[in-house]
């Protein structure tokens, strides 16, 4: 699992930054790939990318400015145009159908796959027997949601050398025993996976936020949280102007990461007044109250 950005930027690109996007690699997990925001130029970044749009699943929307949302036309006509025919759900705001479907429909444009497109309410917008997804309401100009991601508890490690030992024989009965079943041996010994199972290893939890000013719902999406990704938009000294905005500063960034027991924070969207250097001084100021935290950069990926 790792997350690659592909826009980091607030609001317009810069030469540094791209806006917002970024990608959550689960090909080891689903083999697939699941997308948080697509603002305009989204898919001129997937070309410098491993990403492979065909294995793109699912997109996840925040809120419908257009930093975060021009790019998904023309990404939806492209994934067809590479011939996918693989299911694609996206979701999003009350709204994200209506641009959807009115882009595509009045540029002619026409789609290979089956596209599903669900607009969220708070809660549980996505469950199966992998990952959960909750959204709930974050606080800016326009009704913006952020993401929690919670992957399910995986089995513990099978321990093979005591099977072995004890006369089991290696092949395919290991993998029904690390799924814990149980199984009966030609020698008529009845064999419980259960009893070789190490402890279960604890899902990891993501929280992607979309734009936003300092809420409580944040601090409910960001419990305990193994990675937070959050915008850091304008610097400590700028807070009036940036929450007045529906944005964070850095230092409510860092904060929430550590009230919230997150364990580690990774900023992005950021104001294009930072350049590259400049930059550097929001990363600090975060640091400074959470030591955990990094700074995303258009391209970056971060294995989790």
């Amino acid at each position: 699992m790792e997350l690659i950005f592909l826009g980091t930027g607030a609001g317009t690109p810069s030469k540094e930054r791209n806006v917002s996007s970024l990608v959550l690699n689960l090909l080891s997990e689903r083999n697939s790939f699941w997308m948080f925001d697509c603002g305009e130029g989204t898919q001129h970044q997937i070309l410098h990318s491993s990403i492979r749009m065909g294995r793109l699943e699912k997109i996840f929307i925040t809120h419908l400015h257009g930093d975060h949302i021009f790019g998904l036309p023309g990404l939806l006509s492209s994934r067809s145009m590479g011939g996918s025919q693989d299911p694609l759900t996206l979701y999003g705001p009350p709204g994200i159908k209506a641009f959807v479907e009115t882009t595509l429909s009045l540029s002619g444009s026409y789609l290979t796959y089956p596209l599903e497109i669900i607009e969220i309410q708070p809660g549980k917008v996505m469950d199966d027997q992998h990952f959960c997804v909750t959204a709930l309401p974050l606080v800016h100009g326009i009704e913006s949601f952020g993401y929690r991601i919670e992957e399910a508890d995986r089995p513990g490690t099978l321990d093979a050398s005591r099977l072995l030992a004890e006369g089991v024989p290696a092949g395919p009965v290991f993998q029904r025993l690390k799924a814990g079943e149980q199984i009966q041996l030609d020698d008529g010994r009845v064999i419980n996976g259960q009893d070789y199972l190490g402890p279960a290893q604890k899902g990891r939890v993501l929280a992607i936020f979309g734009d936003t000013a300092p809420g409580e719902n944040s601090l409910v999406l960001a419990k305990d949280a193994d990675v937070m990704v959050h915008e850091a938009t304008l610097e400590a000294s700028m807070a009036e102007q940036a929450n007045n905005r529906g944005h964070s500063t850095t230092q409510q960034t860092a904060e929430l990461a550590k009230t919230a027991g997150a364990k580690r924070l990774i900023i992005t969207h950021f104001s294009a007044r930072y350049g590259t250097e400049e930059s550097l001084r929001l990363l600090a100021e975060c640091q400074a109250i959470f030591p955990s935290t990094e700074m995303a950069s258009d391209l970056a990926v971060f294995a989790l």
